[in-house]
């Protein structure tokens, strides 16, 4: 069944976080994330703070910002890193800012799907 992208960033990601503050910490970066359609929405991972949290809306100031449809993003997080390379190779995903994270978002992204989060 795909991911739904409001789940991943509601719940899913915020649970990773308490998890495994630690990766968070290696993370250490402000992400917005613009995701259109359906079940997109607007959200803020701040692996800066302490804790690192995940929530709805765009707050502080981001090192990078993603935008994406909710197709794709999907696509991102059920398909792994190389269909997110996929993804952004293909020009469906747009960042701005420091585009050195996405290494980081890659990790953000793993932490939210990992079985048992």
């Amino acid at each position: 069944m795909p991911t739904s992208v409001r789940d991943f960033f509601d719940r899913r990601v915020p649970d990773a976080l308490r998890l495994h503050p630690e990766k968070a910490k290696e993370a250490a970066a402000i992400f917005w994330f613009t995701i259109t359609g359906p079940d997109g929405g607007a959200w803020t991972a701040d692996l800066t703070s302490s804790p690192a949290i995940c929530q709805p809306g765009c707050i502080g100031q981001p090192q990078c910002t993603i935008a994406a449809t909710d197709a794709d993003f999907r696509t991102m997080i059920d398909g792994g890193p190389q269909a997110a390379v996929q993804v952004f190779m293909s020009g469906k995903l747009k960042i701005t800012g420091d585009s050195m994270l996405i290494s980081r978002l890659m990790r953000l992204l793993q932490m939210g799907n990992a079985p048992g989060y």
